[in-house]
């Protein structure tokens, strides 16, 4: 007999990258009081890890509750950025309606599209929250039609399209269900949630099953299993069978030893959880997304949609360059291996292979963004290692015809850039499948584009566009190969010897491209230290000192002025390196090297080619 839970709503927060997601979660636990009055609250209080507060992006889906007239709300706050999708799609299964945050000046963006898709496909109700009401800019009655005409291109049912809309400042802490309305709190949007989203409903009598949607990790207590209890309630000490609808021969006996709940930002551990709530478990040891936790008696998997597939990947190698294990703490294959099959347990869209090399890992992932999180935070953990280039996954169809990664590519621009932005794209076989002009003097570009296209594309794009681009992509499936692509049209300058780098040989490099180190910085032979002015790779002594003459004229010692070094951060050394080189990773430096460092054999190397 199937019942529904009144005290409970369980609602996701979806929305383009930046629209103002977690800000709006902050909100909601502030005026819920899950602080004290007098509490110190970071801003953005769910983002908790370095990355994600650096950069302003949510990598990690995160669990909260708040209690409004004793309701339970249970709030997920999810990722925007594609690269991070297969996040999106899995913590809509433990909900029962979500609310979609729009910016009110940047409208319906494709990522507002792609999560919008999965809510409606799960026959999810929608809330839409007019976000950002404060900008000078908004223009919230415009970006209501853009939403609703995404809704009917998405084919959305007659009740689907009957949602409610709410306006809100999550920066000031209002919403409101008019324009015209007071600008007070957010009681609005709390009783609208109430209202419009259905409590959670199952049947209490029946066997245990609880779906497990995402994976934390704790270095005390292992993996920990989220998910939603769906039927029967789960309790301590219960005996209990882990089954999985994608693998039928799955059949493993578990007891429940540690159970909590989430409540504001905390988990408290309870004794048992009814149908509706959102659980933590703790305890079972290789416990995975898509597990179904049931009764031993009758256990029956819960379906589950698979997680999406990588695009693109990268080698991870052991660092053998002259200066290798000076600088990283963790610098052997053993310690880069086991960091990497860490790393599996809380990332479900990531591969780790291993090669032939004992030395090097073949890493999968969804996109640039989500293999270079993994790179920084290896950084900062004291690993040393070696990158290649990113690749895409090609596959093949029954035909034997090869099949590449596409994505769309949706790009705003000023109007002034948009040639160069079109010719760009075009030579790295982009169609351009719309254009149309939007507020601001700006232009929206629509393209087409294989994945590798984009590989190394964003650094130049922010030159192009002096910085007023920007640029979102999404995933569309595989296509035929569309051609070979040149990636780079400059060549590289190459150290020729090792040594520290001294102003006199850099002043004479300088002419012949842009310099990418400064004086009194170690280098050694085969590193690349600056970008070459013309197509091909030149070697230089940038350890050569001045020659002493027993003439001195007046103007011999004039002091010599370097142009300032172009220092590259992680995403555009990625960008920069080419299929023959690496990138050399370090928790101080980054270093841009060739893979063969002998001139001669590289020589040899690039002949055979």
């Amino acid at each position: 007999m199937k019942m529904k839970r009144e005290d409970v709503r369980n609602i996701a927060i979806i929305a383009h990258v930046d629209h103002g997601k977690t800000t709006l979660v902050d909100e909601l636990l502030k005026q819920s009081g899950v602080f004290r009055a007098n509490q110190e609250v970071q801003e953005r209080v769910m983002d908790s890890n370095d990355i994600e507060r650096e950069r302003g992006i949510t990598i990690l889906s995160k669990n909260t509750a708040v209690f409004y007239k004793d309701i339970k709300i249970n709030i997920i706050d999810t990722p925007g950025h594609a690269d991070f999708g297969g996040e999106v799609e899995r913590v809509l299964k433990m909900v029962n309606g979500v609310v979609l945050v729009v910016d009110a000046f940047e409208g319906a963006m494709p990522q507002t599209k792609f999560v919008l898709m999965k809510a409606l496909e799960l026959n999810l109700p929608v809330i839409v929250c007019i976000n950002k009401i404060d900008r000078p800019e908004a223009r919230p009655d415009e970006v209501i039609d853009e939403v609703l005409e995404l809704f009917m291109d998405l084919d959305a049912s007659d009740e689907q399209l009957d949602c409610p809309f709410v306006y809100a400042s999550a920066k000031g802490g209002y919403a409101m269900l008019n324009l015209e309305d007071e600008k007070k709190d957010m009681v609005p949007l709390f009783e609208t949630i109430i209202n419009y989203i259905p409590a959670p409903e199952g049947d209490p009598d029946a066997n245990t099953q609880v779906l497990i949607s995402t994976i934390d990790y704790n270095e005390y207590v292992g993996r920990i299993g989220v998910g939603k209890v769906d039927n029967g309630c789960l309790k301590i000490n219960q005996e209990a069978v882990v089954v999985n609808a994608h693998d039928p021969e799955k059949q493993k006996k578990v007891r429940i030893s540690k159970l909590y709940e989430f409540d504001g930002l905390n988990k408290v551990e309870v004794k048992e959880a009814k149908i509706g709530s959102i659980v933590a478990v703790s305890g079972i040891a290789d416990i995975h997304i898509g597990d179904t936790i049931c009764d031993p008696e009758n256990p029956q998997a819960i379906p589950f949609q698979k997680i999406s597939e990588p695009t693109i990947s990268m080698n991870f190698i052991v660092n053998d360059s002259p200066l290798a294990g000076q600088e990283g703490k963790y610098v052997t294959s053993r310690h880069i291996r086991d960091r990497l099959f860490r790393e599996l347990n809380t990332d479900v869209s990531l591969r780790v292979e291993e090669t032939e090399n004992a030395d090097s890992f073949k890493v999968s992932g969804r996109g640039e963004l989500h293999l270079s999180v993994l790179i920084e935070n290896m950084r900062r953990e004291g690993y040393e290692f070696a990158v290649s280039k990113a690749e895409v996954l090609y596959h093949t169809d029954e035909n034997g015809k090869k099949l590449e990664p596409m994505e769309l590519a949706y790009v705003d621009v000023p109007d002034e850039f948009t040639g160069v932005v079109i010719d760009k794209l075009s030579q790295r076989k982009g169609e351009l499948q719309n254009m149309g002009s939007i507020s601001g003097g700006y232009t929206r570009l629509e393209f087409k584009i294989p994945s590798r296209g984009l590989i190394g594309y964003r650094g130049e794009f922010l030159t192009d566009t002096k910085g007023n681009g920007i640029i979102n992509t999404i995933f569309d499936g595989y296509e035929p190969y569309r051609g070979d692509i040149q990636y780079r049209k400059l060549g590289s300058l190459i150290a020729f010897e090792s040594g520290e780098s001294v102003t006199y040989g850099l002043f004479s490099a300088q002419e012949r491209g842009a310099l990418f180190i400064g004086p009194g910085e170690k280098v050694y032979s085969g590193m690349v230290i600056g970008q070459c002015s013309r197509a091909e790779d030149i070697e230089l002594n940038v350890c050569k000192k001045k020659h002493l003459t027993n003439t001195r004229s007046s103007s011999a010692d004039e002091a010599l002025t370097l142009t300032p070094p172009r220092r590259l951060s992680l995403e555009q050394a990625l960008d920069f390196i080419d299929t023959d080189e690496l990138l050399e990773v370090t928790p101080e430096s980054l270093r841009i090297r060739k893979k063969i460092l002998d001139p001669t054999l590289r020589k040899r190397a690039s002949m055979k080619k």
